[in-house]
């Protein structure tokens, strides 16, 4: 009888040091772009913070393996090799996918999904997520991509405008470290920037054609998170100066170039108030009848499918946008038999993203004297020059343009082999410019991803369903992009043009946003002001699924301002105790 009373009383002590060890006062779904900024954020200001990442840890410096490998060190040649290729279709379509970044990405067969329409899902599952992989481009929105729902009548009225996010923006920039120019451009605001990267002479000759022909569109040099002047506070992260080696997907040696991994998570590690817990698949939030709040999440261990819940004050998902909508859909309860914070039925709706299909280039013949030197990260940019103000076309909204020039040899296709070849590919060749359209889409609830109600994945959880597609205003679109490419190329003296559809499926953009948008209606939105879920205050979504439109812009920059913003709201609100 003792014997019985002191293993009860032995398992009770378990159970309580088990909770106090799981118990924490926030918890951060995902250590990608939005999550890294949320744990630095929250453990700076004091909160005892656990970071679940689904995928494997990997940490800056170390866990690098191709970073300082050279071309010949490669079995491959850099190429992925065609059982690579063929196992994984959706996958191989990825412009960032080779041999020395293909351990970054999530396999096609390692977590499955079914497109009802086509839809090429490309995920990053490790510390630091998509942010290892990501082109790096940063630019801000204006006061008419945030107005922009309400003025052209889709989608719902931004609860925020650009003044509240814009000394976010100044926040984030200057620990990202922005490398750009202050171009005066009034639908694309200027930031904190750090000295930019130069234009080559081709890129110049095209700048100076746009402003002569035109007056409602400027070509600048690209804004992109690479340190060109470090200040000292990134160098005490250990970050430098970026080298121009143009390797940056396998991650940078230099901490040049943003990531969680060099920059968010690092930060957040030495305030001793964060644990990162990796492979950790994070099933639901829980949420407490009786209380009218989430309480925690429940997580299964990747390799083991151990099952384990862990509680704190606020919970911010950030788990990239589309599992953000699967966490929160599969996150159920008597209260939110749809989904957590679901009451409107819209969760999960209103997935937009960018319209990438649009490509034009072209050869210039002059120039033959000049070159370049080394191997610039970053292209030039055309901010949006279409409906800015006002509509003036057929199609709703506008596109940006992206694009770079060079003239390397092997555009030109050698000739011959052996030493005649190698002995042609030395001299430069013709000088190229290419232009890559960037479309704004609207958000419809036909666009939409949902939970299987039968098939689950390895761990239990519903398989999702994506069902996204183009509509009659994209096509419109790209018209009037093939038409606008081909007349500034030809303005500016270019031959042999071509304007191209990629005909590619919606996703690799990779740039999908939405499902849980914000708002200010409860009837109409999911989110408030500040990112909370309506109905649900201590839960607040932060990354691409909680915007209400796309603009035409990169949307990275305005994921990480609206995910400080929002982690500052979230501790003060918890110092009143109002969440």
């Amino acid at each position: 009888m003792a014997d019985g009373k002191l293993e009860k009383t032995n398992m009770a002590n378990l159970n309580t040091e088990a909770a106090k060890k799981n118990k924490f006062d926030a918890i951060v779904i995902g250590s990608g772009m939005a999550g890294g900024w949320a744990a630095k954020e929250l453990c700076e200001k004091g909160l005892k913070t656990l970071v679940l990442e689904r995928g494997k840890d990997v940490r800056h410096l170390v866990d690098y393996p191709t970073m300082n490998k050279h071309p010949w060190e490669f079995e491959h040649h850099g190429r992925v090799t065609l059982e690579v290729e063929q196992n994984n279709p959706i996958l191989a379509k990825c412009y960032a996918l080779n041999e020395g970044t293909q351990h970054f990405f999530v396999k096609d067969q390692e977590h499955p999904y079914k497109q009802d329409k086509p839809f090429d899902w490309i995920r990053g599952y490790q510390t630091g997520g998509k942010s290892l992989l990501w082109a790096r481009q940063v630019q801000r929105w204006s006061e008419y991509d945030f107005e922009g729902p309400a003025r052209d009548g889709f989608a719902v009225d931004w609860p925020i405008r650009y003044k509240d996010l814009a000394p976010w923006y100044d926040y984030v920039e200057r620990f990202v470290g922005v490398s750009g120019n202050k171009d005066g451009v009034p639908q694309l605001p200027d930031g904190v920037f750090q000295p930019a990267m130069n234009l080559n002479v081709l890129e110049e000759h095209f700048q100076k054609s746009l402003a002569q022909n035109y007056t409602d569109r400027q070509l600048i040099m690209g804004r992109v998170a690479h340190i060109t002047q470090p200040t000292p506070e990134q160098l005490a992260l250990g970050r430098g100066k970026c080298m121009h080696r143009d390797l940056c997907y396998r991650g940078c040696p230099f901490g040049a170039y943003f990531s969680s991994n060099s920059a968010t998570i690092p930060a957040a590690a030495r305030t001793k108030k964060m644990t990162l817990r990796a492979d950790a698949v994070v099933e639901s939030i829980l949420y407490d009848e009786k209380k009218g709040r989430a309480t925690g999440v429940r997580v299964i261990d990747k390799n083991t499918k151990e099952v384990t819940e862990y509680t704190a004050k606020i919970i911010f998902v950030t788990a990239a946008c589309l599992n953000t909508n699967l966490v929160l859909l599969n996150s159920k309860s008597n209260r939110f038999p749809n989904g957590l914070g679901n009451d409107n039925g819209l969760l999960g709706t209103h997935v937009a993203f960018h319209n990438y299909r649009g490509r034009a280039g072209g050869e210039y013949e002059g120039f033959q004297d000049k070159y370049y030197f080394g191997k610039r990260p970053n292209g030039f940019y055309v901010p949006r020059f279409r409906n800015v103000t006002r509509q003036n076309t057929n199609f709703l909204r506008g596109y940006a343009l992206s694009g770079g020039s060079g003239r390397e040899a092997w555009w030109r296709g050698g000739e011959g082999f052996g030493a005649a070849l190698k002995a042609e590919l030395t001299e430069p060749g013709v000088w190229t410019l290419g232009l890559q359209h960037m479309g704004e889409t609207i958000p419809k609830v036909t666009n939409r991803v949902f939970l299987d109600p039968v098939e689950k994945d390895a761990w239990g959880m519903p398989i999702l369903h994506t069902d996204i597609r183009y509509d009659d205003n994209d096509e419109k679109m790209l018209e009037d992009f093939r038409v606008q490419a081909s007349e500034m190329l030809e303005k500016a003296g270019f031959k042999n043009i071509q304007v191209n559809d990629s005909k590619q499926a919606p996703g690799l953009d990779i740039h999908e946003m939405g499902g849980v948008r914000m708002g200010r209606d409860p009837k109409t939105s999911l989110l408030n002001e500040w990112n909370q879920l309506h109905t649900c205050k201590n839960v607040f979504v932060t990354d691409g699924a909680c915007m209400t439109s796309t603009s035409t812009q990169n949307p990275s920059l305005t994921f990480m301002a609206i995910t400080a913003r929002a982690a500052n709201q979230a501790v003060e609100l918890l110092k009143k105790r109002e969440i």
